[in-house]
């Protein structure tokens, strides 16, 4: 039993490290790549509504 709950959790962070890598290899957005949310798109919106 003990072994079959150390197998799901390590196939569990398999899983979530996969993914991970994934996600940073797949995604081509511009901005710094922090996840802080300053995206070209994001500054130009907020340049506009500053006029």
């Amino acid at each position: 039993m003990q072994e079959l709950i150390i197998l799901l959790v390590f196939a569990a962070a398999l899983f979530y490290m996969g993914r991970r890598a994934y996600q940073s290899f797949s995604k081509k957005q511009a901005g710094c790549g922090k996840g802080c949310g300053c995206a070209v798109e994001k500054k130009h919106s907020v340049l506009t509504s500053e006029r």
